[in-house]
C-alpha cells in the first residue's frame, strides 16, 4: 500500500474515562466495584491503544474535582491506587510500556506519590509506548502550575510564548492529544488536556467505559483514519 493510502495513526489517543459508577449500579454492585472494572478495562485499552500503533495512550483517571465526592468513595479510591499501582509493575515491563503519572501531587498520600514513582522509575526504560495516567489532574491546573514556573524562572513577558508555557506543561514530551474519546454518553472535556487538547479529533461513545473492549478500539482507530484534520487552515 502506497504511504499517502496508508490508515493515519494518532500518535496520543486521550481517554476520559466515564460510566464505572453507573456500570457498577447497572449491575447492582457498589461503586468500588465499577472503578476496579474500571481499572482492569483501562489496562486492556491502554496496552491494545498502544498495541494499534499509538505512541501515547492518556486516560483522565482521578481528576482534581474528584475530591469533592463522598470521603468513602474518595477513600476506596486511594486504597485502589495504593494496591494497583504497584502488584502491576511486572504486568506493564511485560508489556514493554512505561507509565507516567501526571498532575499535581498537592494533597496526595505520601505513600502513593511513592509508589508513583516507583513505578514510573522500574518502567522507564520500557519502549513499547507509554501510558499517562492522569491522576489528582486538571487541565486549568497543569496551565497554572505552567505559568507559576515560568514566572519564577524569572523570564519576562516579552518572551512568554505558546511553545514555552508547552515546555513547562507536565510531562512535556508528552504530544497534543490527536484524538480523545469520552465514554458513558457524555459530550464534554471537563477539564482534560485543556492545552493539548487545540486541534484534537474528538469520539463520544455511549459505552460505559467498564464495557469498553479492544473491538472499540479498533474501530476508533478506523474512524480517526477517516477524519479529515485542518489545523485551522
Amino acid at each position: 500500500m502506497p504511504d499517502s493510502e496508508k490508515p493515519a495513526i494518532p500518535r496520543h489517543v486521550g481517554y476520559i474515562v466515564d460510566g464505572n459508577r453507573r456500570w457498577a449500579k447497572k449491575h447492582g454492585l457498589p461503586a468500588y466495584e465499577g472503578h476496579l472494572a474500571g481499572y482492569n478495562t483501562l489496562k486492556d485499552i491502554g496496552i491494545a491503544t498502544l498495541e494499534a500503533g499509538a505512541e501515547y495512550a492518556s486516560a483522565y483517571v482521578f481528576s482534581t474535582e474528584n475530591w469533592k465526592r463522598s470521603a468513602d468513595e474518595v477513600k476506596r479510591l486511594m486504597s485502589l491506587t495504593l494496591k494497583v499501582v504497584p502488584s502491576d509493575v511486572p504486568f506493564f515491563n511485560k508489556k514493554n510500556v512505561r507509565l507516567k503519572f501526571i498532575g499535581t501531587r498537592e494533597g496526595v498520600n505520601p505513600k502513593i506519590i511513592k509508589e508513583i514513582e516507583k513505578a514510573e522509575e522500574a518502567t522507564d526504560k520500557n519502549t513499547g509506548g507509554t501510558l499517562i495516567l492522569c491522576f489528582n489532574y486538571g487541565g486549568q491546573q497543569e496551565i497554572a502550575d505552567a505559568v507559576k514556573k515560568i514566572v519564577q524562572s524569572g523570564i519576562s513577558e516579552d518572551k512568554v510564548t505558546p511553545e514555552l508555557i508547552s515546555e513547562n506543561l507536565y510531562s512535556p514530551d508528552l504530544p497534543p492529544a490527536d484524538v480523545i474519546i469520552r465514554t458513558s454518553g457524555e459530550q464534554r472535556i471537563s477539564n482534560f488536556m485543556l492545552w493539548r487538547s487545540a486541534y484534537s479529533e474528538f469520539i463520544f461513545l455511549d459505552k460505559l467505559w467498564p464495557d469498553m473492549t479492544k473491538d472499540d478500539v479498533t474501530a476508533i482507530m478506523k474512524e480517526y483514519s477517516r477524519r479529515q484534520r485542518r489545523f485551522g487552515s
